[in-house]
């Protein structure tokens, strides 16, 4: 099972119970623990152990190799398999949902039905015994995120998945915590959340800018800016500022052109600034505003024409071939033809 699954299999039992239970007891599996020493403590996987502190439950496991700590739970899912499962097998499905709505209708119908050696149902035990004891749900269901680490850049953003979303302008260069899920990305800087974005989708280079926290001026923010990116492109040529100037001006924010204009213009060191100027005119006949991936193909182009192989050819012009004879090897006789 995947940890996202196993994850979401748990936020919808506590939906379906209406509260949290005080204590989970779940078997050994990897998805839900690291390491269950005989001495010691249990090691929980991180994002299980995540969810645990959110719902305020803790997680107590089965004993390894004890069939009889669960037992309880072992028959009730053969019971599940032989009154709700069992009966769809020859149903068809033409959706999740459907085949969800058919199991819902089988579940309330096996709740329902009595015990056979004591009074009650499985629904009257939970109403009457068990929850009483539930702890209250959270206002909001619990959203599996993934982490990682990133770094603030230039321009007050941090990247995720090819989309850009803005963080307090203090915060650059340093590095931070990004948590992912499905909807949300929430960044956290020394263990508290310093921002949120609803997640964004469709085509990369997306961007995400709240406008209180940009800097009064993105001068005080950062020594990038727009004046130096042009003043940098004039000094290799009139065609790269031109790139420049447009480049900065496609976008709603200029702050988001800057990673493009850097990119573009550290070309001129990983080949020459007369190439990339070259580069640079030959883009602006074809497309008007040029972006650093278009800059690179052309140079890249270029230099693979440059390193193709040429035949040469003999400076008398003569295009035969000359045999030396035996004289020229210390022979008597001179059999240098040609041919």
């Amino acid at each position: 099972m995947k940890q996202e699954n196993w994850i979401q299999a748990h936020v919808s039992m506590f939906q379906f119970f209406g509260g949290v239970t005080s204590m989970i007891v779940c078997d050994n599996l990897r998805t839900s623990m690291v390491k269950h020493p005989k001495n010691g403590d249990v090691i929980l996987n991180a994002q299980y152990r995540e969810l645990t502190d959110y719902y305020r439950t803790v997680v107590i496991p089965a004993q390894p190799r004890t069939p009889n700590g669960k037992a309880s739970v072992e028959s009730t899912v053969g019971k599940i398999s032989s009154q709700i499962i069992a009966k769809l097998r020859h149903e068809t499905f033409h959706s999740v949902y459907e085949a969800n709505q058919a199991v819902q209708e089988l579940l309330i119908e096996f709740n329902h039905k009595g015990f056979q050696k004591r009074k009650g149902s499985r629904l009257s035990v939970f109403t009457e015994e068990e929850k009483e004891f539930f702890q209250p749900l959270p206002t909001n269901p619990y959203q599996y995120g993934v982490w990682k680490v990133a770094t603030v850049q230039y321009h007050y953003h941090v990247s995720v998945d090819k989309m850009f979303y803005s963080v307090p302008y203090e915060c650059i260069k340093k590095k931070v915590d990004v948590r992912i899920t499905k909807r949300l990305i929430e960044v956290f800087f020394k263990q508290k959340r310093i921002c949120s974005h609803p997640r964004l989708y469709g085509q990369p280079g997306q961007y995400s800018t709240r406008q209180d926290q940009m800097p009064l001026t993105h001068q005080e923010a950062s020594e990038w800016n727009g004046t130096r990116f042009i003043k940098w492109a004039k000094q290799i040529g009139e065609n790269t500022q031109t790139v420049i100037e447009r480049l900065l001006a496609s976008y709603r924010i200029e702050q988001q052109a800057y990673n493009g204009c850097r990119s573009l213009l550290k070309l001129a060191d990983l080949h020459t600034p007369q190439e990339l100027e070259s580069a640079c005119q030959k883009a602006l006949s074809l497309i008007y505003a040029p972006r650093y991936k278009n800059i690179k193909r052309i140079l890249e182009t270029n230099q693979t024409k440059q390193n193709q192989p040429t035949k040469e050819t003999p400076e008398n012009g003569s295009t035969h071939a000359f045999l030396r004879g035996s004289q020229y090897y210390g022979g008597s006789q001179d059999e240098s033809t040609q041919l």
